[in-house]
């Protein structure tokens, strides 16, 4: 979803309030999941989308027209193919139809799986 502002979000409370108020309360309702599942994780933007950083990238999420966008690195679309299977996606990415509930339960399950990722990941090399 393009919004006349051609600026780049300055944070995520920016970005969110670029949208009409319906996608708005979806999208803080998809940060605060976020939030939750990794309470450490670095709120930026990142590709002018609100972004997630724990030892590294986390997660990405963007508005669009029809969908919004959950960007958990391949891995965490992998690790939960079989139950993301019902959403459009590619290797790194999955589309939740905007005109139906997010499943925000399984989107926290995912975000949980990438904070162990990272943190797992970031213990490994302190290790080296």
């Amino acid at each position: 979803m393009q919004t006349e502002n051609t600026t780049p979000p300055a944070s995520i409370d920016d970005y969110i309030a670029r949208f009409p108020k319906d996608v708005q309360v979806i999208l803080e309702k998809l940060r605060q999941t976020i939030r939750d599942a990794a309470p450490d994780a670095e709120e930026t933007i990142s590709y002018q989308m609100p972004t997630f950083r724990l030892k590294g990238n986390l997660v990405h999420f963007a508005a669009y027209t029809n969908h919004i966008g959950l960007y958990p690195a391949p891995s965490g679309i992998e690790a939960f193919k079989k139950e993301l299977s019902s959403f459009k996606g590619a290797k790194g990415s999955v589309q939740f139809p905007i005109d139906q509930p997010l499943p925000f339960n399984l989107i926290a399950k995912i975000i949980e799986f990438r904070v162990s990722e990272n943190l797992g990941k970031a213990g490994a090399k302190k290790k080296k």
